[in-house]
């Protein structure tokens, strides 16, 4: 058998052959705290399932990944578990039409966050699991028959330690030692979920009375270690959730139908959230230990939202396979900023969609291995891979275009009606449009064509010719441009705007018009006659998917007044565009920086600020001209500071100066200055330096030689928890020193014995932009391990060395062509690992690119 990553073929098989009635699962967790003898490895598991077979005498297979079997039965026959388990899978031969397979075996806990998750909190000693499958890891805890089609309702029963509370999908209480839970509803094998522990937990509830006189009651509640229960604003996470489930109530006309809520904050999580039914788990970042903006709020906000959205897009309508995976992720991304709009405090959501989460979409869609939002998913590894800017953020970009495309009224009433028609079902693209169809009134097939199954960013760009006497518009017309390798001109609808400066001073929008635009070139022909702007901001509203340029009169003005930019959102599109400018080589990156330190201390958009300052930190890292980094770095630095001390005393924006700052700090002064702001014999007014900011300035000085071990092993005892390991291990690796990276690279690349969080540090610390010389040796060595590295490692880890140990800080020639020669050389390595790489080597030749465009500059 073919082993871990099932095929599309495969799944396909199985489903036509085979129908599921139910599971039964039993864990046992006693064994999570140990004996005193050894780290536990491994749980006993029990799963007895009830399946039909549409062809009865032929055979199939059912997935578990476990280290032993002891037992196997199928319809009362015991199987001999040496000749049916090859380690990833079960044969089941000579089936009849109900059947039933009961799988005693031992599963093993994970370090790496997929599977049954096991953490130690080194505050306290105390054990935490939680489980995390998507896409296919359920099989590392019970036996199952692992996609997403052969849907099924859930029975766990859990027997946990003392002491101990377990929460499932379902409601459940203690009898006789044993946790037994409300059997589910039918769902996917991967929203499954079961999290046990001596978590601290909040309890509310929900209610809602309906028109048909029908009340619904949701019990609501709450999770997190003991240790961050101090900081845990549990009534914020209520309000928000409260908040969406209003607003899906109002929106979708289907009553959530999943019983309680609960949702747990987990350690050591490699995602932002999943929206296990019932049971959806968080990463613990989104419970704060120190001050943080409302853009952290907002974000923790939007994941709340994003997830209680998948309720339904994804938890009760499920794609059949992986390749429509954006049935869930697109919708759910754009119904995350849809509901933080429409039912929150963070009116402004749709700026930091526009601002954060298309810049991810944009980078994704101009990679090699860029693909339609409904992609060609072939195996388990492509699926993984592909949780990606484009089936999330462009997949929701795509969305909000169809919005105005058909109507907000018609794209809601289509979701209802999929919904009602799906319940409980699995769905495939087609199911989608044809209610879409049938409710706007509009051909879907060319818009699906245009925008989910064609690759590609388009870059839209005005034209515009002035009258002989220059103070009128002759004719505006936009350009539509698509890359060579994805060439395909979609149907735009936009908004063009026109804007010049007031005598106040400031920007202001004075005329708009949305057309539709889908050739090469669009003659806005209501525009004519108009008053000649000094800027024309294409994609006015940010309605569709695109790259905006600006005309010369637009440039300049950006140049000089972007500040005065009155709109929020107009400025951040314009910022957005500018990036994608420096991206692509068109922008020298010292004139972004240039206009980030004239005018980001007057954003007053906090996520906004936190992006132009984590985009400076890369234009200067990865797209200067290395000749220039130095006096860049002086400048940002230099900067950065001036914002600090004009920022309002106590404000979001001093504590993300105070950030940005450290980010940049390399010189002497700057050092000293972090150092004194530890110490407390230097203070910024209103600047309260606490645990989570002082880490912030540790990283810096300890990069740069000026922490050294002991340093950092008394602020680990001033801050022994699980965040302040993570912390620690960073800095530790970021030392200036040979024998320091030595051993991080040993650590990770040659031992496998950190958890994921503590892997993800090490890297984080190792790859340092000011180190590159003491890194260089590490680019052969990378080349001739990651191929081991992937077929010995999870696929989690795999993706965390690929990725996070190339070395894109060598940006030179030489890099480039040793990444080529690796590809050339592994044409047969996996796709996914193929894959990584090559992203890796695209991200090495823009930068390559862009540092060549910043040279020129040098010589103006």
């Amino acid at each position: 058998m073919p082993g871990e990553n099932l095929s599309r073929d495969e799944a396909r098989e199985r489903a036509a052959l085979l129908s599921v009635d139910g599971y039964d699962v039993f864990l046992d967790l006693r064994s999570a705290v140990g004996d005193g003898n050894g780290e536990p490895r491994t749980f006993r598991s029990v799963t007895t399932v009830r399946f039909r077979c549409a062809e009865p005498g032929t055979s199939s297979f059912a997935d578990l990944i476990a280290p032993n079997v002891t037992a196997v039965s199928l319809n009362g026959r015991d199987l001999d578990p040496g000749e049916v388990f090859d380690g990833s899978r079960i044969a089941l031969e000579d089936l009849a039409a109900e059947n039933e397979l009961v799988v005693d075996a031992s599963c093993a806990y994970s370090r790496t966050g997929e599977g049954m998750h096991r953490f130690v909190d080194p505050e306290d000693g105390e054990v935490y699991l939680y489980t995390q499958y998507e896409p296919a890891d359920a099989r590392r805890v019970f036996a199952n028959f692992e996609q997403p089609d052969l849907k099924a309702p859930y029975r766990f029963e859990v027997r946990a330690p003392e002491g101990w509370t377990v929460w499932s999908n379902g409601a459940g209480e203690l009898t006789d030692g044993v946790w037994r839970f409300e059997e589910t509803k039918p769902i996917s094998t991967y929203i499954t979920c079961v999290v046990a522990g001596p978590y601290h937990y909040v309890t509310d509830s929900y209610t809602r009375d309906f028109e048909d006189g029908t009340k619904l009651e949701i019990p609501l509640g709450a999770t997190c270690r003991k240790g961050l229960a101090p900081h845990f604003d549990a009534d914020d996470v209520f309000l928000v959730t409260k908040q969406g489930l209003d607003f899906f109530h109002d929106h979708f006309d289907y009553p959530y139908p999943f019983g309680k809520y609960d949702q747990a904050f987990v350690p050591e999580y490699n995602l932002g959230a999943m929206e296990n039914p019932g049971l959806v788990t968080f990463r613990e970042e989104y419970i704060f230990r120190g001050k943080v903006t409302q853009a952290s709020y907002e974000a923790r906000a939007n994941v709340i939202l994003h997830e209680m959205a998948h309720m339904w897009f994804g938890d009760l309508v499920t794609m059949v396979w992986w390749d429509d995976l954006w049935l869930k992720e697109s919708f759910a991304d754009f119904m995350g900023t849809f509901a933080n709009v429409g039912a929150t405090r963070f009116k402004d959501a749709w700026i930091t969609f526009a601002n954060r989460r298309k810049a991810w979409a944009y980078r994704a869609d101009q990679l090699p291995s860029t693909h339609p939002i409904t992609a060609d998913i072939r195996d388990l590894q492509d699926a993984k891979l592909n949780f990606d800017g484009i089936t999330y953020a462009k997949g929701a970009s795509v969305l909000k275009q169809l919005v105005a495309y058909v109507g907000q009224d018609a794209f809601l009433e289509g979701a209802r009606r999929y919904f009602k028609r799906n319940a409980y079902g699995n769905t495939r693209l087609g199911d989608l449009l044809s209610v879409l169809a049938e409710t706007s009134g509009r051909d879907m097939t060319q818009w699906s064509r245009s925008w989910l199954q064609t690759a590609g960013v388009n870059t839209l760009t005005p034209q515009v010719l002035l009258d002989t006497t220059g103070g009128r518009i002759a004719e505006l017309a936009v350009v539509q441009e698509a890359p060579e390798a994805h060439p395909t001109l979609r149907p735009h609808r936009i908004a063009v705007g026109l804007y010049r400066r007031t005598p106040a001073g400031t920007l202001e929008r004075y005329a708009r018009v949305e057309t539709d635009v889908h050739e090469p070139r669009t003659v806005v022909a209501e525009l004519a006659g108009a008053e000649a702007p000094e800027l024309v901001l294409v994609n006015d509203d940010d309605l569709t998917f695109c790259k905006i340029r600006f005309d010369e009169t637009s440039l300049d003005t950006l140049r000089g007044h972007l500040g005065e930019l009155a709109d929020p959102l107009a400025r951040a599109l314009c910022w957005s565009a500018l990036w994608n400018l420096t991206r692509d080589g068109l922008l020298p990156a010292r004139d972004f920086i240039g206009l980030v330190l004239r005018f980001a201390g007057r954003e007053s958009d906090i996520g906004v600020l936190q992006m132009l300052h984590a985009w400076a930190d890369t234009a200067l890292t990865h797209y200067a001209a290395p000749g220039w980094r130095e006096t860049g770095a002086r400048l940002l630095a230099e900067g950065a500071l001036r914002e600090l001390r004009a920022a309002g005393p106590g404000s979001e924006h001093q504590l993300a100066w105070a950030r940005f700052f450290a980010a940049v700090a390399a010189a002497e002064p700057e050092l000293t200055l972090l150092r004194e702001l530890l110490d407390g014999t230097a203070g910024i007014e209103g600047l309260a330096v606490d645990q989570e900011l002082r880490w912030a300035f540790l990283e810096p000085l300890a990069a740069h030689g000026a922490a050294d071990e002991s340093v950092l092993a008394a602020e680990l005892a001033r801050d022994d928890t699980a965040s302040g390991k993570r912390h620690q291990v960073r800095c530790l690796a970021a030392r200036p020193s040979a024998a320091v990276k030595a051993q991080a690279w040993a650590q990770v690349v040659e031992a496998d014995t950190l958890s994921n969080a503590l892997v993800e540090a090490t890297i984080a610390g190792f790859a340092r932009p000011s180190q590159r010389e003491l890194t260089a040796p590490y680019a052969q060595l990378y080349f001739a391990a990651i191929e081991r590295v992937w077929r010995e490692r999870s696929i989690q880890i795999g993706m965390d060395v690929v990725r996070g140990l190339f070395p894109a800080y060598q940006d030179r020639p030489e890099t480039l062509d040793a990444t080529d020669a690796w590809l050339a050389a592994h044409e047969d390595a996996a796709p996914a690992l193929r894959r990584l790489v090559l992203e890796s080597r695209d991200d090495l030749a823009r930068a390559l690119r862009a540092q060549a465009c910043d040279a020129a500059a040098s010589d103006r």
